[in-house]
């Protein structure tokens, strides 16, 4: 896991391509700056959290990590399988939820998932991995790859904030569609990831 200091080093590097690439951002960079780095732990627990955090509040999702940390504080598949779903339920799990968490757990155990075993593989063939369980779809696939693998050529376009940004960065009347958006930012690989943070970074900071 890179340190900090060579993440922020790195973005901006990424972020000088990026502007050489593309004059739009070329324009935009210098008014709200780079973006921070954004990192989060690889693994089991990380995806038993997206689970959780899915359609809900971002406060709401850590007060019921929190209760699920106290019911299990080993967050592990073998933990999740042997727990009461009535015991999740309680944490504040609704039924649906569960039944993904227990889906997650059951394909790590089976051997047919493995989250530490994602690294190793391709950007395509981890996003085909993850989106086989039941509960994730591309974005939260996309999203993974960016933050707990630090991958650097992601592109999540399911992501509204990110297209809206798109969108004004090109002096767009509407939003462009996934696919548009997909189209608009081919040229910014290798560093796609870091556009996607730029773009959410200028979706927020965006002068007046």
């Amino acid at each position: 896991m890179p340190s900090d200091h060579t993440s922020v080093a790195m973005i901006e590097r990424a972020m000088q391509a990026l502007a050489n690439a593309d004059p739009d951002i070329a324009r935009a960079y210098p008014l709200v700056g780079a973006p921070n780095p954004r990192q989060r732990d690889p693994g089991f627990a990380t995806f038993f959290s997206t689970i959780v955090s899915q359609q809900i509040s971002t406060e709401a999702a850590r007060a019921i990590m929190g209760r699920v940390n106290t019911l299990l504080p080993e967050l592990h598949a073998k933990a999740v399988m042997e727990v009461e779903g009535q015991a999740l339920r309680d944490a504040g799990l609704s039924w649906r939820k569960i039944e993904y968490a227990k889906g997650l757990a059951d394909a790590e155990l089976a051997g047919t998932f493995s989250a530490d075993g994602l690294a190793h593989l391709s950007d395509d063939e981890a996003i085909a991995a993850i989106t086989q369980l039941r509960g994730f779809g591309r974005w939260s696939a996309e999203v993974y790859l960016m933050f707990s693998l630090q991958r650097p050529d992601i592109f999540p376009a399911d992501d509204l904030a990110l297209r809206v940004a798109l969108g004004r960065l090109k002096g767009m009347e509407n939003k462009p569609t996934p696919k548009q958006a997909r189209q608009m930012v081919e040229h910014w690989s290798p560093w796609r990831s870091v556009g996607s943070l730029f773009l959410w970074h200028y979706y927020r900071g965006e002068p007046v």
